[in-house]
């Protein structure tokens, strides 16, 4: 049986669950403890930064989510096709999977980091205010990210769904989007955010997660 260390609230650990859910891989979810340090628990003791999602498939251990969809693609297929038969295609798909991770999923981490930052601050005797610098470059740096998207999206085509491009597009465009809202004249990157969501492996994660939405720092919104 699969192991899946992470967390429901966990943008990455979403990348491995919409993969184990869209081809019903039966796995255990081994939830992060919230009062004990990472460090002390299973990722923080085989991830080489002590992050999750970890995999454990028997004696193997795979660590980044990424890689998590690799292996399952490899080593427990099913009629999701997470990783396009063909090569050129499979170029394709991983291109964009880092696409969404770097420049989508990592700018909306850096606004969020940046307000975690602010909640403790004892040696200034009070709660510091957010980086605006920092947050300010973060979501210009995303609307870039979704203007790249919105004119490729107008001459390509994504892999069909479950693919380790919707692993990566479902959570970063839902967590995105409550930061720096995709504008209006981004239709095909609107349209693609609804048609994530409203996918089986990515609505399972949506509801699961909904409960810890309070920990999100900036305010969830009252929607999806």
């Amino acid at each position: 049986m699969l192991k899946l260390h992470g967390h429901p609230f966990s943008s990455y650990c979403w990348k491995a669950l919409i993969a184990l859910y869209a081809n019903g891989t039966p796995f255990t979810f081994v939830q992060m403890e919230s009062d004990r340090p990472l460090s002390e628990q299973f990722p923080g003791k085989v991830h080489p930064g002590g992050h999750i999602p970890v995999l454990e498939d028997g004696d193997t251990v795979v660590v980044e989510a990424t890689s998590i969809v690799e292996h399952l693609a490899v080593h427990h297929p099913g009629p999701a096709p997470l990783i396009p038969a063909d090569p050129a295609e499979a170029v394709v798909a991983r291109m964009i999977d880092r696409v969404f991770d770097n420049y989508v999923m990592g700018n909306m981490q850096r606004v969020v980091a940046a307000h975690l930052a602010s909640r403790d601050k004892p040696e200034l005797g009070m709660r510091a205010s957010p980086d605006a610098a920092e947050i300010a470059a973060a979501k210009a740096r995303l609307r870039q990210a979704y203007a790249w998207l919105e004119t490729w999206l107008g001459v390509n085509r994504l892999p069909p769904h479950v693919s380790l491009v919707t692993c990566a597009a479902a959570p970063s465009l839902f967590y995105a989007d409550w930061i720096e809202p995709i504008a209006e004249d981004q239709p095909r990157l609107k349209a693609l955010r609804a048609q994530l969501l409203a996918l089986p492996a990515v609505a399972r994660c949506v509801e699961d997660a909904r409960p810890y939405r309070p920990f999100f720092p900036l305010g969830a919104p009252d929607r999806d």
